[in-house]
């Protein structure tokens, strides 16, 4: 397949277009590379793919210049950048908010299949910065639905996009079903995920694109994202800094490892979304519909306590943390619980990886990134 995959740069858009790469489909990549968290990472990550070489990005000119740049001087905005490693990957520096850059990237190529995984991420920032969500969240999605809707050569067969976890908002029944309600999210980025869903549904009714929904719940593992608790945790513990545990530590995440996600990821991509039959106006299902949408969970399905993962962690650096007891921030959630029963029926696959197995990797990959403190 010839795929565009959104947020190349970022933690699971990297690890998705490896995978799409290694078995054999032609690849696109873009991002906007921006500074929510370090743009070193997404350099470093862009050079496992063979852009701008291998080796520490850190030290090259391109990351000098993002870092004190803040991006953009070092690229020729939405210009191809061939893989030194896979022939069949190309890179675009790209902001999905740029309209004339999207038509224009959708008018030179004609993909079997978007994979959409860029978005500005964050619960809490989202508080403090809600207009950044509005215009990657909601801006860039709309874009992006209307590349799809006209593409240059042959019809884009399915369109994939990453919700989240965070939809479910005050829902208290656990495990989390995609058949539940999701109308009342507790922070903005949540809002602007369900919002997404609700215009891949418009989109799909009204001129038949197949699209599929995957609601992540807390992806962790290798090339992770730097604000993210376990992140957070094995830098803070090993630089001998306390940890700040949430909600005084009574705090469960269904924490799914990203061999597993991308497992996920890649099967959904395969098979493109279809009408329900069964799907009945009086009593509507709202994870499917009787246009070609479809959503679904994708996580562990075993929730972890938040001193497990601090424990899975202190085990792994032989070392202990000291914490620190915080109230629930704002816009946060005790527990998250995915029911994956849907993804099983219509994939036949659930993820495996345990969470001290996962823990293990990460921090494997951790050490050999960054090094000892």
């Amino acid at each position: 397949m010839h795929v565009l995959v959104t947020g190349v740069a970022g933690f699971i858009g990297f690890h998705v277009a490896k995978r799409l790469l290694e078995r054999g489909d032609s690849v696109v990549g873009i991002d906007n590379l921006n500074d929510y968290y370090d743009p070193l990472l997404k350099l470093a990550r862009l050079a496992e793919l063979g852009v701008w070489g291998q080796g520490n990005i850190g030290s090259s000119e391109q990351g000098k210049t993002v870092k004190e740049g803040g991006g953009l001087s070092a690229f020729d905005d939405g210009k191809p950048i061939q893989s030194s490693l896979y022939p069949a990957f190309q890179f675009r520096f790209l902001d999905l908010a740029d309209r004339k850059a999207v038509e224009t990237l959708f008018r030179e190529e004609s993909f079997d299949v978007v994979c959409h995984l860029a978005a500005q991420a964050g619960v809490r920032y989202s508080i403090t910065n809600p207009m950044a969500y509005v215009t990657s969240n909601l801006v860039g999605f709309a874009h992006l639905l209307e590349g799809v809707r006209n593409p240059k050569e042959r019809k884009v067969r399915h369109f994939v996009y990453a919700s989240s976890s965070s939809v479910y908002g005050l829902n208290t029944r656990k495990p989390f079903r995609t058949s539940d309600t999701v109308d009342h999210p507790v922070s903005f980025y949540a809002a602007t995920k369900k919002s997404n869903e609700l215009m891949a549904h418009a989109y799909s009714h009204l001129f038949g694109i197949p699209t599929t929904g995957l609601r992540f719940f807390t992806v962790y593992g290798p090339w992770g994202r730097p604000d993210m608790a376990y992140f957070l945790f094995t830098q803070s513990i090993l630089e001998g800094r306390p940890i700040t545990i949430n909600n005084f530590g009574n705090m469960q995440r269904d924490f799914t490892y990203i061999d597993d996600i991308v497992e996920g990821v890649i099967r959904v991509l395969d098979k493109p979304a279809t009408p329900n039959p069964e799907w009945n106006g009086e009593d509507p299902d709202p994870a499917s519909s009787p246009a070609p949408y479809r959503v679904y969970n994708i996580g562990f399905g075993n929730p972890a306590g938040l001193m497990d993962l601090v424990e899975a962690i202190e085990t792994e650096l032989g070392r202990k943390a000291e914490k620190i007891l915080k109230p629930m921030p704002a816009g946060d959630v005790p527990v998250t619980y995915a029911d994956t029963t849907d993804l099983e029926r219509d994939f036949g696959y659930r993820p495996r990886v345990d969470i001290r197995t996962g823990i293990r990797e990460f921090v494997k990959w951790y050490r050999s990134f960054y090094g000892e403190a």
